[in-house]
Formats: structure tokens, sequence, C-alpha cells
């Protein structure tokens, strides 16, 4: 993980900017999942949904302007030039915005939360499941 220089960040400000940002740009499914002792990647993970292409790469591009505005370097960004599904990693905090469809096909919240929503029946996620299920039985 690449230090991220910005403000201290004991205080969760990083990620309240983070959950801000996404709440004014309308993302939708806004989820927080808490890493701390279970990960050294990041303190918290953000997953969040775009209506469209165009909505994920603007939401994507205003939380990196605020970030940058409020004065964390480092911060890296990885798929906006299709943005089915942007990464933002900020150091303690790695935001992942998704177009619906992408988001329930990923199901990234089942890999890293006990508590996040199970993935609908018949769901490629749901489908994979099943069959990486039947392989580790037999």
């Amino acid at each position: 993980m690449a230090h991220i220089e910005g403000p201290d960040q004991v205080d969760g400000a990083l990620h309240k900017l983070v959950l801000k940002s996404l709440d004014d740009d309308l993302a939708q499914e806004i989820v927080t999942i808490d890493l701390a002792g279970k990960s050294a990647l990041a303190d918290h993970m953000v997953v969040a949904t775009g209506r469209s292409q165009r909505h994920v790469g603007a939401v994507a591009d205003h939380l990196l302007r605020k970030l940058k505005e409020d004065g964390h370097k480092g911060v890296r960004a990885e798929g906006l030039s299709t943005c089915d599904w942007v990464l933002v990693d900020a150091g303690d905090v790695v935001v992942h915005i998704f177009r619906a469809e992408v988001r329930e096909f990923y199901g990234i919240e089942k890999m890293w939360a006990a508590e996040a929503s199970p993935v609908a029946s018949g769901s490629p996620a749901s489908v994979a499941d099943r069959q990486l299920g039947a392989e580790l039985s037999a």
C-alpha cells in the first residue's frame, strides 16, 4: 500500500469526506465495510453504485477533486477509461464505484462482509458460488 500524505485521519475525516462526496453526487446504495483488523489494505472500504457509465465517471472525478482539494496526495484511480467499475485508493479508505449490473456480478460486499446482503439467486455471482462449492466438496 502506498503511503498517502494529507491531513491527519485519526478522527475519520477521510472516511467522512468520501461518504459526503458520494452522497452529494447522488451515488446509490452506499455501503461501508469496516476493514480495521481484517486487512492491511485499508481501514474502510466504501462501495457505491452509479446510474450509468457517465454517472460513475462523474462521481469518481468529483471524489478525486475533493480529495485533492482536501490535501490528499498519492490518491490513485483505476477504471476511469470505461467507468463500469472505478476504484479509488485513498490510502485508509478504498472506494469502489460500480454500475449496478457490474456491482451485482462481482458481489464485492459478499467477499468482505459477513453482514452484506445475499446475492440474488441466479445471478452470475450466485451461480459461481454454487459451482465453487460443488468443486470444493468433490
